[in-house]
């Protein structure tokens, strides 16, 4: 019995400190990282969805490049194409440009060791986001920098869904084609995306690092948008202002729809204002119970009204929030709890009607190839399933 209790009391000890090393790490991340909501601007924005089409125009972007080349990614792994990648990068290096290369820690735990060495030995600057560190080994090992950020010669930009590897090629045989959003950007706005790129940097780094805003680059195209960075909070009081200024239609496009309790009633509320609301998701997950996670969403919204589709040809990557034709969000936060309280985000907000209307194009075709799941369906699911899901909610703060 004196055993029993000693051991239950080690593992109360434990638990306990393990939440301690989390609440704490939170809590001085956050004090450290504030919301950053760069200045509403013009430009010229080009839309991407399509993986083979994006890395064409990329890769010769960086090819051309003549001074520098600084580029934020979550995911790096070593396939074919991040192979290619980093010559492009240790070419541009011997050339004699500034190129630095930021990385997550977790997300990009596959690149080889003798992959970054090469880089390095070029003269290419690479550094990594989020390294485990005590004291808050818990919090620091499952907080993430999310965010996918280019600049180029400080005049283009790039920022969206899209990480780089074969995958987003769709040349996974499980997950197949891969859908996403992303945007290339011209005009001053690129100064605010070399602006986050460099405060991640030097956190990553403790440098102190800082870059020249480009003043012979001026507004280009008519496209009204502006960018904001969110630091594992904010990116939920975000989307919750973008419900509540819905009256006619809203699209919610999600790889992980996991919106938690207030952003649920917000929907809810929506709904029954008449506002028609589209929840577009993939068929199949590519993470273990971020599936599962979103059917007690689906469950709470379908007798309201929520249309939800799966995508079915493929993978769905998209993070877009569409309200009306006034507003359109695309970038690196999902609609799920991770991006609201742990995750480095980067989203961009656009204005501009036609351009609005241009994405809900996209999202209009991918939905038809989308299946409606029904209420009905849903409340036939299988026990089994049910059960996972019931794990799924334990753990949905981190999916």
């Amino acid at each position: 019995m004196i055993a029993l209790t000693i051991t239950v009391l080690i593992l109360i000890c434990l638990v306990f400190s393990l939440w301690l090393s989390y609440y704490l790490g939170y809590k001085k991340h956050l004090n450290r990282h504030r919301v950053k909501r760069y200045p509403k601007r013009t430009g010229k924005l080009s839309l991407f969805t399509d993986g083979n089409e994006l890395y064409t125009s990329y890769f010769k972007d960086i090819r051309n490049a003549k001074d520098s080349v600084e580029i934020q990614f979550y995911t790096l792994c070593d396939d074919k194409i991040c192979n290619e990648f980093l010559a492009i990068l240790r070419q541009k290096a011997h050339e004699g440009l500034t190129v630095r290369l930021l990385l997550d820690h977790y997300g990009s735990k596959n690149v080889k060791k003798e992959q970054i060495k090469r880089c390095r030995d070029a003269g290419v600057k690479v550094a990594f986001s989020h390294k485990p560190s005590l004291p808050y080994l818990l919090f620091t090992s499952l907080t993430h920098n999310h965010r996918k950020i280019s600049v180029i010669d400080g005049e283009i930009g790039y920022i969206g869904g899209f990480n780089l590897g074969e995958d987003y090629l769709g040349n996974n045989p499980k997950l197949g084609y891969w859908r996403d959003h992303h945007l290339k950007v011209l005009g001053k706005s690129v100064d605010d995306l070399r602006n986050q790129f460099y405060r991640d940097y030097n956190m990553a780094t403790g440098e102190k690092q800082t870059y020249v805003p480009q003043e012979h680059v001026r507004e280009t195209g008519g496209i009204e948008h502006h960018f904001e960075s969110t630091n594992g909070a904010h990116l939920q009081e975000t989307f919750l202002a973008m419900v509540r200024r819905a009256k006619r239609e809203l699209y919610i496009c999600t790889p992980y729809f996991i919106p938690g309790k207030e952003l649920t009633d917000e929907l809810i509320r929506a709904l029954k204002r008449g506002v028609n609301v589209k929840v577009l998701v993939p068929f199949n997950g590519d993470y273990p119970l971020v599936k599962e996670a979103a059917f007690r969403y689906y469950g709470l919204l379908l007798p309201h009204g929520c249309k939800i589709y799966r995508f079915y040809q493929g993978f769905y990557h998209s993070k877009v929030v569409v309200v009306d034709d006034k507003l359109c969000d695309i970038g690196s936060g999902n609609f799920n709890k991770r991006s609201f309280y742990i995750n480095d985000e980067m989203n961009g907000f656009i204005y501009t009607a036609s351009f609005i209307n241009r994405v809900k194009e996209t999202i209009e075709e991918d939905i038809q190839r989308s299946e409606l799941l029904t209420y009905d369906s849903y409340q036939k699911r299988p026990l089994l399933q049910k059960g996972k899901e019931q794990v799924a909610n334990l753990f949905s703060r981190f999916l």
